[in-house]
C-alpha cells in the first residue's frame, strides 16, 4: 500500500509505494482520490508511462480535455507535448490556473517528465485555500461577494501576436470568448474555499473601474504566491505531477533555457462549473 508524505507545509504530497504503470484497483484508487484532495498536488518519482499508461491513468480520474493549441503524442490526441529548447522557448511563464477561459475548466492534470534539463526547470504550486484562508474575515467577505472575466486572448497573447498566430489560433480564440467565475469558489467535494483568480487569464474584476479591479487584483496575485502557501518541484526524469487544477495554481521556472525539457500531459475534465 502506497504512502504519502508531506512535501511542504502547506501544499504537495510525495507518494512512494506505488506503480502508476499498472491498472490502478478500486482500494488504490479511492486513495489517490482522497489523496489528492488533502494533498492539492502528488508528487510521484520513478514512474516510466508510456502513453498508453499515461492515459490509462487519467482515464481513471474522468474524460481527457482536449487542448487544441499544443501539439500532441502520435496516436493519443490528448496527450499534449510541452517541449522547450533553444528554437522553442517557453511562452508561458506566470502563476495560472490552466484553462479558466473556460465556462467548465478542467479538474487536473498528469505531467509526466520525459526529458529533464541537467539544471533548473523546476515547476511550483501554490495551495488558492491555504491563500484564501490567510485572509481577514472582511477581504473574504468582500471576495465572496465579486465575479471576474476570464479570457483565451489574454493568456495567448504572446501565441496570437506571433506571425500566423491568429490564424492557427482562430478555432479556438472563437470556441472560447471570455467568461465569468466567482472570485472565490468552492470545491466540489472536499468543500474548502479558494481563491479563482489568476494572473495569466483573468483579466477584470466585473463591476468594478479599471484602476479598482487592477489594484485588487494586483493584490491577490501577490497574496497567491506567498511563500508558505507554496512549494517547488524538482523534476527528474520519469516523475510525475497530478494537480487539483480546481484549488491550485502553479508556475514552471524557466531558468534552464536554452536546455531541452519535454513534458507530456493529460488534463482531465470536470464538467462543473465553478460556483
Amino acid at each position: 500500500m502506497f504512502q504519502v508524505r508531506p512535501y511542504s507545509g502547506a501544499i504537495g504530497g510525495l507518494v512512494e509505494g506505488i506503480d502508476l504503470c499498472r491498472v490502478l484497483d478500486d482500494a488504490t484508487f479511492e486513495r489517490l482520490q482522497q489523496a489528492l484532495l488533502d494533498y492539492e498536488v502528488l508528487f510521484f518519482r520513478d514512474q516510466p508511462l508510456e502513453p498508453v499508461h499515461h492515459a490509462a491513468l487519467a482515464d481513471r480520474f474522468g474524460q481527457p480535455q482536449l487542448h487544441e493549441a499544443y501539439d500532441h503524442v502520435d496516436g493519443y490526441p490528448q496527450i499534449t507535448i510541452l517541449e522547450n529548447d533553444r528554437e522553442r522557448p517557453s511562452k508561458i511563464e506566470m502563476w495560472h490556473t490552466d484553462m479558466t477561459f473556460r465556462l467548465c475548466p478542467p479538474l487536473g492534470s498528469i505531467l509526466h517528465g520525459v526529458i529533464i534539463p541537467e539544471k533548473g526547470g523546476d515547476t511550483m504550486f501554490a495551495s488558492m485555500s491555504a491563500a484564501y484562508e490567510g485572509l481577514s474575515d472582511r477581504m473574504k467577505s468582500m471576495l465572496s461577494e465579486l465575479t471576474a472575466v476570464h479570457d483565451f486572448s489574454h493568456g495567448f497573447k504572446e501565441s496570437l501576436a506571433e506571425a500566423g498566430g491568429r490564424e492557427r489560433l482562430a478555432d479556438m480564440v472563437a470556441a472560447n470568448p471570455p467568461v465569468e467565475h466567482p472570485v472565490i469558489r468552492t470545491h466540489p467535494i472536499s468543500g474548502k474555499r479558494c481563491l479563482y483568480v489568476n494572473s495569466l487569464f483573468t483579466v477584470r474584476i466585473k463591476g468594478m473601474h479599471e484602476r479598482e479591479s487592477r489594484a485588487l487584483l494586483e493584490f491577490l496575485y501577490q497574496h497567491v504566491t506567498t511563500p508558505e502557501y507554496t512549494c517547488r518541484f524538482d523534476w527528474q526524469p520519469n516523475s510525475v505531477a497530478f494537480w487539483d487544477n480546481r484549488i491550485t495554481q502553479h508556475k514552471p521556472v524557466n531558468d534552464y533555457w536554452p536546455a531541452h525539457r519535454k513534458m507530456q500531459r493529460i488534463t482531465i475534465d470536470d464538467g462543473e462549473r465553478p460556483y
